[in-house]
């Protein structure tokens, strides 16, 4: 659609959880992440799990989304992605999201 005003008419909000396997941690991924994703303009979380891998939440627009995933799919410099788990969440999820943020880091 196209709104005479503002061009496309923006597209609904979609929130996404990412799991990433591989050698994710200890490699500089989650500041990666976390650049890309505020760089796209995201809203959301990153952090490393117990298991050794990598865990975030991003809440934007299809296209954005599609951006990240391409960017988790090639990884840091130094990182191995040996799988990406995505799973969508209910659009309400996005309304305790602030900035893009790393949690647990000091």
């Amino acid at each position: 659609m196209r709104d005479a005003t503002l061009g496309y008419m923006e597209q609904s909000l979609q929130v996404r959880h990412y799991l990433i396997k591989g050698r994710v941690q200890g490699v500089g991924f989650r500041w990666f992440v976390h650049g890309r994703a505020a760089e796209i303009g995201l809203r959301g979380w990153v952090k490393n799990t117990e298991a050794g891998h990598v865990e975030l939440v991003a809440a934007g627009e299809e296209d954005q989304l599609t951006e990240l995933r391409e960017a988790l799919h090639k990884g840091s410099r130094g990182s191995r992605v040996d799988a990406v788990v995505e799973h969508e969440l209910h659009e309400q999820e996005a309304e305790k999201l602030g900035p893009f943020e790393i949690e647990g880091a000091w």
